[in-house]
């Protein structure tokens, strides 16, 4: 038997690179556990112009200025190094709209590569600091993890899956959620934010114990 648990995330929150991490070492730990993971759409910012914006002027925007970013990015950077995870904060230049980059996760799921794309752009967001927003990028970032760059390239130029993209987005923030990651467990239970480790070895070993109990 398996359980579904489905991931709501943007490549660029920290929160949700820290909520993986954690996830993945508990995973990790139990290789039988019963999870089946699929990851979804949603944008921390749905307004932000297609070609991304100077990312000096969006945190000015969004937190007042430097000192209000620093602050509100100090338990990212501590929760970050706790987790292992060296975010590079400082190189990056711009702050990317993130539609063509869950475009690439969906194209990535038909493939049976969602978890290598979503690892990819984390990684390329967060450590080498590029912008996952830039359509060449996003084509190395697919040749990467094994898929046709030529083929995800051309898709971008065109609208496909936009829409639907855009469409799943809004339908979770009609549901509630409004702050990734959320975590669906068995299309019941929400578990927000970026829980640690320990929090999930729990969650699996109680989905556990009800599995043996249900097959007895």
């Amino acid at each position: 038997m398996t359980v579904k648990l489905d991931i709501l995330s943007d490549p660029i929150c920290p929160w949700c690179y820290i909520g993986k991490t954690h996830l993945d070492k508990a995973l990790a730990e139990i290789p039988d556990h019963p999870f089946v993971i699929e990851w979804h759409p949603f944008q921390l910012n749905p307004d932000m112009p297609r070609e991304g914006m100077d990312r000096r002027d969006y945190l000015e925007r969004k937190f007042g200025g430097k000192d209000g970013a620093v602050r509100a990015y100090a338990p990212v950077v501590e929760h970050a190094e706790k987790a292992g995870l060296n975010i590079n904060f400082e190189a990056m230049q711009r702050t990317p709209n993130t539609l063509d980059a869950h475009r690439l996760i969906h194209w990535a799921g038909i493939e049976g590569k969602q978890q290598e794309a979503v690892d990819a752009l984390f990684h390329a967001y967060f450590v080498d600091a590029r912008d996952i927003g830039d359509a060449e990028v996003l084509g190395d970032i697919a040749d990467s993890i094994g898929m046709d760059a030529a083929v995800v390239l051309k898709l971008l130029k065109t609208e496909n899956d936009r829409a639907d993209i855009q469409q799943r987005d809004s339908h979770s923030r009609k549901m509630g959620v409004n702050s990734v990651p959320t975590f669906i467990v068995a299309n019941k239970h929400a578990v927000p934010g970026a829980q640690p480790p320990e929090l999930w070895a729990k969650v699996i070993g109680e989905i556990m114990e009800q599995m043996q109990g249900s097959d007895g």
